[in-house]
């Protein structure tokens, strides 16, 4: 039987394997490739997508040619052709916002979903906890945006029908309105993030905590190590791999990240982020070129976390 079968893919041809892959390739090609060259093809244009960026330039002012988009999307010039605050607004706002997403929202997760891997594991209701950790997951970032647009709500009367505000006026303390004051708003924004991915990084850590080898900790214990030691000194370490991948996939899910933004504040009272302003220059101020810029400066900053994974998983693969 074995002796029939070779010689019947050896018939099949090199090109046999391509046949079964084309229809794959072909709707990779469509969905993703093309998109992809078109709006790298874009983002050389000016704003209605029809010259190049060059035309663009005015005569004293700076300018990079055909890549004057990514000069926008890059440097802190004021441009006179726009309003004068749109380079401290853009610059601060949007990067600065995302690098704040960066530090609060990777950190507040992952330390959160790692303590409560930890501790979920410890109770008799394990499953439910993981369960009610993890629910926010399923609601939709939409959904959860306008739910805590709620909790945040700030009226101008005595009555507060915002669950915080509501809170602190019953405590005596006066309202605050979250989502205008620059000091609270990108905080209160992330806050929603740790909210929806805390649960998603508990399950992905918490599979990794169970991987560790029971006789190692039991070993540990026999020779007197504390609880704190023992997470520190044998469990972080061990599970260390697993936690890089949970943070570069958190810095992923930040850097294109635009829901909770946009439907809670639309970007506005300095809590812009790069993929919202992406979507204000494409389709608010109906500039193609600048908008694919900002996008392709958004895949560029991603790629390296992606490749970063794929490396691990691969050396993961070989290890196994």
């Amino acid at each position: 039987m074995a002796a029939r079968i070779v010689p019947t893919i050896m018939k099949q041809g090199k090109f046999a394997p391509w046949l079964y892959l084309l229809p794959a390739l072909l709707i990779m090609s469509m969905f993703i490739v093309y998109p992809m060259i078109n709006t790298i093809s874009l983002s050389f244009k000016n704003g209605d997508g029809t010259a190049s960026a060059a035309t663009t330039c005015l005569e004293g002012n700076p300018c990079w040619g055909v890549f004057e988009n990514y000069r926008y999307a890059l440097t802190s010039e004021f441009d006179t052709r726009s309003f004068s605050s749109f380079w401290r607004t853009f610059w601060v706002s949007s990067y600065g916002n995302t690098l704040k997403w960066i530090v609060l929202m990777v950190s507040g997760t992952v330390s959160l979903g790692l303590a409560f891997a930890v501790l979920a594991d410890r109770v008799k209701y394990e499953a439910l906890a993981k369960s009610i950790i993890f629910m926010p997951m399923a609601i939709s970032f939409v959904g959860a945006g306008i739910i805590w647009k709620f909790v945040y709500d700030y009226g101008t009367q005595q009555v507060q029908i915002g669950l915080l505000n509501s809170i602190i006026t019953s405590l005596g303390g006066q309202p605050v309105a979250f989502l205008t004051v620059p000091q609270w708003n990108t905080i209160a924004l992330v806050v929603v993030g740790v909210w929806i991915w805390t649960g998603f990084c508990m399950t992905i850590l918490a599979a990794a905590l169970k991987a560790v080898p029971d006789e190692i900790i039991e070993a540990a214990r026999v020779d007197g190590a504390k609880e704190w030691t023992i997470f520190w000194r044998i469990m972080v370490p061990i599970i260390m791999p697993t936690i890089t991948v949970v943070i570069t996939t958190m810095v992923i899910n930040v850097l294109k990240l635009f829901d909770i933004v946009y439907v809670m504040t639309g970007g506005n009272f300095g809590t812009d982020v790069i993929a919202n302003r992406m979507y204000t220059e494409m389709y608010k101020n109906f500039n193609v070129g600048r908008g694919t810029a900002v996008a392709v400066i958004l895949v560029l900053a991603i790629i390296p976390f992606i490749y970063f994974n794929i490396k691990r998983f691969l050396a993961q693969e070989e290890i196994r």
